[in-house]
């Protein structure tokens, strides 16, 4: 929810409070290390309660990165597997969509990559979520697509559209001032071109 102009009054609280725990789990995380703070902390200064921290967030891991627990995105999956357009180009909406909803802006680069270089564990979690997260896809596109399980062409979609949003993530964060979508689909552009020319 990035549009604070269609947002509830209770959207705004939510995704304030989301962000004050990230922003402060990696500060934290950048100055101690995961082990050096505890959940308590993180909600002392972010002025909410233990509890409110695990409405949001499932570990002081999933904080630092952004992964909260409020993100239900069922509706962009059933969109998908309904969507009329080509599975490539449903496949990237899903990914932009899921993107937006996460709330991420390029002003929090800084304090990730703090946070990573005082903890590179959190590579290895991130990593384990995204092989998670792309299982789970495979399965979607699956269903999508009425194919059988252990239909390569599922792993080759999700594992391609992966391999374009990494970069595009960096870009988001390091690159010019230009929104999520328009540089994902420069990369899926540019794919296109190379397998159609």
């Amino acid at each position: 929810m990035t549009d604070s102009a269609i947002e509830s009054p209770r959207e705004r609280r939510i995704a304030e409070t989301s962000r004050r725990l990230r922003a402060e789990a990696r500060r934290l995380t950048a100055e101690r290390g995961l082990s050096g703070f505890t959940v308590e902390e993180v909600c002392a200064l972010a002025g909410v309660s233990r509890r409110t921290f695990f409405n949001y967030f499932a570990s002081k891991e999933n904080a630092v990165l952004g992964i909260h627990l409020r993100t239900d995105t069922s509706d962009l999956d059933d969109a998908f597997v309904a969507s009329p357009s080509a599975l490539l180009e449903a496949l990237a909406e899903l990914h932009i969509a899921r993107w937006e909803r996460m709330d991420m802006s390029p002003a929090e680069a800084p304090a990730i990559a703090a946070a990573f270089e005082r903890e590179p564990g959190l590579v290895r979690h991130l990593l384990d979520l995204t092989a998670e997260d792309e299982r789970a896809d495979i399965v979607l596109v699956q269903r999508r697509q009425g194919w059988d399980a252990g239909d390569p062409r599922a792993a080759v979609a999700v594992q391609l559209l992966g391999a374009l949003m990494r970069p595009t993530v960096t870009d988001y964060f390091e690159g010019p001032d230009e929104v999520f979508r328009t540089l994902f689909l420069r990369r899926l552009e540019a794919a296109h071109r190379l397998f159609l020319p």
